[in-house]
C-alpha cells in the first residue's frame, strides 16, 4: 500500500509547485530525500543504559531501527573517550519517511501545548530544514509511564530544494504547519 503523502505528492503537491515556481519539467520538482531523527544523550557517559532507552524509543517512534552514535573524540572534561555511545539516530527514506512525516504532522504536532506552528528559521540555506522537539511523548507510540525522562530529539529533513524558498514550500505543501510571520 502506498503511503498517503506519496500519493499526495505525485497527485497534488508536483502540480502546485510547478505552477508556483514555473518548472518547465515536472522532475524539476524538489523531492523529499530523507528525514533524519537524531537524539544526544549527555548522561550517557555516566549510565550506559540510557543510550539503549534512547534507540528503544526512536525505533518505536521511527518504525525502523535506530543505531548508536558514537564519540568522535576525546573530551576529558566531559569524561568522554572516542568510540563510546552517545547518542541515538535513524534515517528513514522511501514509504517510511512518508509515514513517519504523516504521522508527525497529524498526530505528534497538534499533541504539543500552545502549538502555534513550527518556526521557519531552520532552513541551512541549501534547501534542509531542521525541526527540534523538546519531549518525546508528544509521539503516540510512547507510552508516558515507561519513560524514565524526558528528552528531545531533532528532526532534518533532507530534500533535493536549490533554495530554502523551494524546500519551504515543498514542506509546507506536504502538512508542515509553518508559523504565518
Amino acid at each position: 500500500m502506498v503511503p498517503r503523502l506519496k500519493e499526495e505528492y505525485k497527485q497534488r503537491v508536483v502540480g502546485a509547485m510547478t505552477e508556483e515556481f514555473s518548472y518547465l519539467n515536472r522532475m524539476e520538482v524538489p523531492k523529499l530525500q530523507k528525514i533524519v531523527i537524531s537524539r544526544g544523550v549527555g548522561a550517557a557517559v555516566a549510565d550506559k543504559k540510557l543510550v539503549e532507552h534512547a534507540v528503544e524509543e526512536l525505533t518505536l517512534i521511527s518504525g525502523q531501527k535506530a543505531v548508536a552514535t558514537l564519540s568522535k573524540k576525546d573530551v576529558s572534561n566531559f569524561k568522554l573517550r572516542k568510540g563510546m555511545p552517545i547518542g541515538a539516530r535513524v534515517t528513514l527514506r522511501g514509504d517510511r519517511m512518508y509515514e513517519f512525516l504523516d504521522r508527525l504532522v497529524t498526530a505528534a504536532l497538534p499533541r504539543v501545548r500552545d502549538f502555534q506552528g513550527i518556526k521557519a528559521s531552520g532552513f541551512d540555506g541549501r534547501g534542509n530544514y531542521n525541526l527540534g522537539i523538546t519531549e518525546q511523548i508528544i509521539f503516540p507510540e510512547i507510552d508516558i509511564d515507561k519513560v524514565a525522562k524526558i528528552a528531545g530529539m531533532d528532526i532534518t529533513f533532507v530534500t533535493s530544494a536549490e533554495t530554502d524558498k523551494e524546500a519551504k514550500s515543498l514542506l509546507a505543501h506536504l502538512g508542515l504547519p509553518f508559523k504565518n510571520n
